[in-house]
């Protein structure tokens, strides 16, 4: 009787902390006493120790998201700042600075990119010459004045293939490149024109800046001058 009292007083002990337990029962004056040993296991602290592993984990990926989602959200503060600061400094269209720059220079101007030079802006336009040159001629956006121009160097010997393709492109084109853009200006200020030449369905691609920073890719047709958002990087 002894016996079992004291065994099932251990057992009692290790279910309340969990683990092994090693009894000495005692029967009798004469009898030897007799070790016992009690495992009990407790289901219940295993199960909170692993929900308190899981919240833990939980706790961890849910700090991680809030700070993903954070720094996403300074980023697209940032980008919006200097994207309308971008549009603030362009007093001068893009359409404007590509005509000045084709009084400057005759020929076919083939993109116009405002630019930030450190401290300034600057309207560059590419033009593309009928003896095949290009030529990169800076204008002043606040004025519209040409700040000057050089012929650009065949550095990687592919200029004469990517004329040849530029070429190709806007052959049976009615829209020009401040035609494009002056049609992108419905959406937002425009700070970007280039050709894109290597596409199936060739087109314009003009940049815009909304008035609360926010910037948008646009597609304007070379035939008809339709201005469609640009999905080709979806």
């Amino acid at each position: 009787m002894k016996r079992n009292i004291v065994i099932a007083t251990v057992a009692a002990a290790a279910l309340i902390g969990g683990g092994t337990a090693t009894a000495i029962a005692v029967a009798g004056d004469d009898e030897a006493p007799a070790k016992k040993t009690v495992t009990v296991s407790n289901d219940d602290n295993d199960r909170d120790d692993a929900q308190d592993t899981d919240d833990t984990a939980q706790d961890r990926a849910e700090d991680k998201a809030e700070d993903k989602a954070a720094r996403d959200t300074d980023e697209d503060a940032e980008d919006k700042a200097e994207n309308a600061a971008d549009a603030k400094a362009a007093q001068i269209t893009a359409a404007d600075a590509i005509e000045a720059a084709l009084k400057h220079t005759s020929g076919t101007a083939v993109s116009a990119d405002l630019d930030d030079e450190g401290t300034t802006y600057v309207w560059d336009v590419d033009v593309l010459t009928g003896g095949g040159a290009w030529h990169s001629v800076q204008i002043d956006p606040s004025t519209g004045k040409v700040l000057g121009s050089h012929t650009e160097k065949d550095d990687d010997g592919d200029d004469a293939a990517e004329t040849a393709q530029i070429r190709d492109a806007l052959k049976g084109s009615s829209v020009t490149a401040a035609e494009a853009a002056e049609a992108a200006a419905a959406k937002g200020t425009v700070t970007s024109v280039d050709l894109d030449e290597e596409s199936r369905e060739k087109a314009w691609e003009v940049d815009t800046t909304a008035a609360n920073g926010t910037g948008s890719d646009w597609r304007v047709a070379l035939d008809t001058g339709k201005v469609t958002a640009d999905r080709t990087n979806d």
